[in-house]
This record gives C-alpha cells, structure tokens and sequence, in this order.
C-alpha cells in the first residue's frame, strides 16, 4: 500500500526532471494524504508532458452515483489491467505521481513505527498512477489512484507492497497512452532496484495530515 507521499522540491526541479509544462503554482508539500488535490504528469499523443491537479482517489468515468462509493487510492499492479475500476485506465489514462518521498508503517513492539523512503540521491522520482475523469453537475473531476507492487528488499523489512515506481527511462512509455499492451505496461512495473534507495524512520507527526511542513520529513533514531 502506499497511502503517504511528499513532495517538496521547487517547481522547477519538477518541471526539467519530468520535461512537463507547468500552468499553476506548485506548493511544496511533506504530507500529502488521500482525498487531497495534488500534481500529477500526463503526456499526450504527441508525446509532450503537462501537470495538472487531480484528487487521490480514484473515480471512473462511468460511474453515476458516486456518493458513498469507494474511491481507490491503491491498485495492485498486477491485477489492475483486469478489474473494471481500474481496466480502462491502465489501457488509456496513465500518468506519473511525482514524489521525492513516501512513507510507510512497520509494526514493532506492537505500535505503529513511519519510515521515509526516498532515493540515495533525494532525486525526485515518479510513482506510476492512473487517471480518471468524471463528469458531474459541477463540472469535470481529475482522480486518481497510485499502483503498488511487490516490495524490493529494503521495502520488505517494512512493508509487504511498495508503490511501482517507473524508470526515468520509462516515462514515455508508461504515460503513452498509444501504448496499449498490457504485457508491455506490466513490464514496467516490478519493484524499484533496492541500491537506488533507502529508508529511515521519521516520527508520528506524518500520522496526522494537519502536520505538513519540513519536521515531519527528519530522520529520528529509533
């Protein structure tokens, strides 16, 4: 599962590492929790990169009530292709999530202990989402969901899932939405190299969405 990232970098790191345009003004965030709007990069056929904002938790195009409804803010990577939440999606509406952060829990001694993980290089890097729009009385909704896979090593010491994270390489292709072929796009999503990254614990301040500022990314000794 992932259900925390950050992202807190300037705009203009985001916008060369990810060659996307950007039209509106990019907050640096260190707790970005579900049901929030965030940035996200989609590409068009031409193969050209834009941000825009979306909420995380996806909600399809053909649902008609959706008060109440479940929205998603997870897929399993491997089964996402075959589910009608997320099969339409996963063949035409890819995009990257971009992150220089995510967070997850690791039970120890029965209590709930954070841990960051981000790359060596605190690089930012791109969680391969899917996007979804929904049209309503107050107009168009851009949701979105973030896939997981199977944990690398480092990630198993913490947690049995890890968000599917995309090659720089990758970007192009994952975000085509000319590239159709489930067997391709899977490819791409097995688990990040372990030597790429690393891991820390961080206090319980991320538990609480309220607390969104640079504290909340400090490494603490356990």
């Amino acid at each position: 599962m992932c259900g925390r990232y950050a992202m807190y970098g300037p705009p203009s790191r985001y916008q060369e590492y990810f060659d996307a345009r950007l039209g509106f003004e990019m907050a640096q965030r260190f707790n970005i929790a579900p049901s929030q709007v965030v940035p996200v990069v989609r590409q068009n056929l031409d193969g050209d990169r834009e941000f825009l904002l979306a909420k995380w938790g996806l909600l399809p195009s053909w649902v008609k009530e959706p008060e109440g409804m479940t929205r998603p803010i997870n897929a399993k990577a491997e089964t996402a292709a075959l589910k009608p939440m997320f099969r339409h999606a996963f063949r035409k509406s890819r995009v990257l999530i971009p992150a220089d952060a995510f967070f997850e829990w690791k039970l120890i001694d029965g209590k709930k202990q954070p841990y960051l993980i981000r790359m060596r290089d605190e690089a930012p890097f791109a969680m391969a989402g899917l996007l979804e729009h929904w049209q309503g009385p107050s107009g168009e909704l851009s949701t979105f969901a973030i896939l997981t896979t199977e944990p690398n090593p480092l990630m198993a010491k913490i947690h049995n899932r890890m968000p599917a994270i995309i090659k720089p390489v990758d970007y192009a292709q994952w975000a085509d939405p000319k590239v159709t072929e489930v067997d391709v796009l899977q490819a791409l999503l097995g688990p990040f190299p372990e030597r790429l990254m690393e891991a820390f614990a961080i206090s319980q301040k991320v538990n609480s969405p309220a607390n969104d500022g640079p504290d909340v990314v400090e490494p603490i000794e356990l």
